[in-house]
This record gives C-alpha cells, structure tokens and sequence, in this order.
C-alpha cells in the first residue's frame, strides 16, 4: 500500500507497489524500494538509494542520497519499547518519545543488519551485514559485529584492492 500522504518523487522507482507500506514518508528522485518494505510516516529517503526488500524504515530515519539499505535492515526509534503505560493501560503515541537516525550521503548497509535509534551512520561508511549499529560510525568506518565495532576504512580498503 502506498499511501497519498507519500511525498513520492515521479522519477521513484517502486517495483512491486502492492508489496510495500508506505506512509507519510519522503522518497527522493531516483530512488529504488524492493518488495515487501515499510518505510513509516516522517521518514526521509534522499535520492538515488537502494532499498532492498524486507527491510523496515520507522519513523524519525532520514537517509540521504546514494544510500544503500541491503535485504532485512531494521532500524529502530524507541529505546525503551513498551506495549502499555505505568497504569496496564495500550500505549498510544503521545506516551513514547521518537529516537531520530541519520544515515548520511553514500553510506552502506549489508542484509540484517539492525541500527538503533540515535545514531548517525557516517558518510560512506559501511555496515557489515548482520551488524548491531549501537553507537555512531564514522566517515568511511567499516563495522562489523555484535554490537558493531570498527574494522577498517572504505578508502584505505578500496585503495589497497586497487593495488592488487
């Protein structure tokens, strides 16, 4: 379902629309969505970015141009989720408080990999697959693990390939 309330770019591509849950969200020029994703009310989706399926865009995510968010990424924005209030009562909006995620221009995510709400994924910067994002990543970080931890630099890595 893709809702009206979708600031959707005319030059988006969505490759299955009835796959996808989309809701009062922005999605850039360009930008790629595969099969089975939800991307939820104020998110943010520059252009250009690759959105590969199954993967869950919650509410407070702003990921800028060139992006790429493998298979089964889940980002999350509350720190402290709870289904009810102090009293046993269902929690409704008003009673949890939005964590905010920044995933800056050119950065990658492998397949499964979760990012906790409050972070910034630094500009080109890549997240190994199956990786816990728990604090900030630098620019051009490499992580990995659980919870992720640095293990190299994208350009020393790409620079060293190119030498072989």
């Amino acid at each position: 379902m893709i809702s009206d309330s979708v600031k959707l770019s005319k030059t988006a591509v969505i490759f299955q629309p009835s796959l996808v849950n989309l809701y009062g969200c922005t999605i850039g020029d360009g930008t790629k969505i595969g099969a089975f994703v939800e991307i939820q009310k104020n998110a943010e989706i520059g252009a250009n970015c690759k959105i590969s399926s199954h993967t869950f865009v919650c509410e407070g995510v702003h990921i800028e141009d060139g992006v790429f968010v493998g298979h089964g990424v889940m980002f999350i924005n509350d720190l402290y989720p709870s289904a009810v209030n102090e009293d046993g009562g269902l929690q409704t909006e008003a009673d949890w408080h939005v964590v905010r995620t920044h995933v800056k221009a050119r950065a990658s995510i492998g397949s499964n990999a979760t990012i906790m709400g409050g972070v910034m994924i630094g500009q080109g910067a890549l997240v190994g697959a199956g990786a816990v994002v728990t604090k900030d990543v630098p620019d051009y970080a490499i992580v990995a693990g659980v919870p992720a931890r640095i293990t190299g630099d994208v350009r020393k890595k790409k620079l060293k390939d190119r030498e072989k």
